[in-house]
């Protein structure tokens, strides 16, 4: 399963097709048509089965289910905090495997939070874009969503490193990674709701969310300033304003429709959520 699910990733690298439009999108053609895909998958499935399980199980329960994972997940958190350099996050995160696995009875009640010790957020794309790997392409991955060719290389070694692949026998390991699917699609049910109603065009919306957040993430929410924007910036400051003629505001808007800046949209954070709803 592992090698199958890289191959996969490599093999995305290199069959898709370059096309005009945002230069960090030079895939765009392709990629709409595995979103399409995506949201077929999520519409007949996923979304189905997430809302009968938010439906019929406790939410008590459902809060287990996720803390149980979530714990789970705390080991290789805690492996990429190490490689970043960031060695007490890393150290937290595996006193939160330790206290969470024991006085939480194997990480179905997060203790270590109560106990003020912090839950983070990392995995291997987010290593790499610490260690100065470019982000390259974005690419929409089968089932998997969101993601770019850094991340894509990362996801391969997060699935590849997962501990549940382990798991024996088989059938119990489909069931809980069938499980660990289904909460988080149905944690990330009201998101994928506000998707819906956020753009005309979701695949923009979200592609430019994902790229915003991904960002944020590998510097620990205080990214740098892109090159383009102290360009602006300086441009504005050394340039006197002028009136325009009409033609040339016009002219002016066209080029600033193309720069492709990073942005912001609304709601960003919890739609982008959607993102990884089928992300392991």
């Amino acid at each position: 399963m592992r090698w199958v699910f890289l191959a996969l990733l490599v093999g995305l690298a290199g069959c898709a097709t370059t096309g005009e439009g945002d230069p960090r999108d030079p895939f765009e053609g392709f990629n709409r048509g595995i979103y399409k895909f995506n949201e077929t998958v999520d519409e007949a499935i996923a979304k189905p089965v997430a809302t009968a399980y938010r439906d019929v199980v406790h939410e008590e329960i459902r809060n287990r289910v996720r803390n149980f994972f979530s714990n789970i997940g705390d080991v290789f958190i805690g492996v990429n905090n190490v490689l970043q350099g960031k060695l007490y996050d890393g150290f937290e995160d595996f006193m939160r495997v330790v206290f969470n696995s024991t006085l939480g009875v194997f990480g179905i009640n997060d203790v270590a939070s109560d106990m003020g010790i912090e839950k983070h957020n990392e995995d291997f794309g987010q290593t790499f874009g610490r260690w100065g790997i470019g982000s390259g392409p974005y690419l929409v991955l089968p089932i998997l969503g969101s993601s770019t060719v850094r991340d894509g290389a990362g996801t391969a070694l997060d699935l590849y490193t997962d501990p549940l692949d382990d798991v024996r026998p088989m059938h119990v390991r489909n069931s809980l990674i069938v499980l660990r699917l289904t909460g988080a699609r149905a944690d990330l049910l009201e998101a994928s709701r506000i998707l819906e109603q956020a753009a005309l065009d979701k695949y923009v919306f979200q592609r430019d969310a994902y790229l915003q957040r991904r960002r944020s993430l590998v510097y620990d929410g205080r990214p740098p300033r892109e090159p383009r924007e102290e360009e602006d910036e300086e441009d504005r400051q050394e340039k006197p304003e002028k009136q325009e003629k009409p033609g040339k505001q016009d002219e002016k808007q066209d080029k600033q429709s193309n720069s492709y800046l990073p942005r912001i949209p609304r709601n960003y954070e919890a739609v982008m959520a959607a993102g990884y709803a089928t992300t392991p």
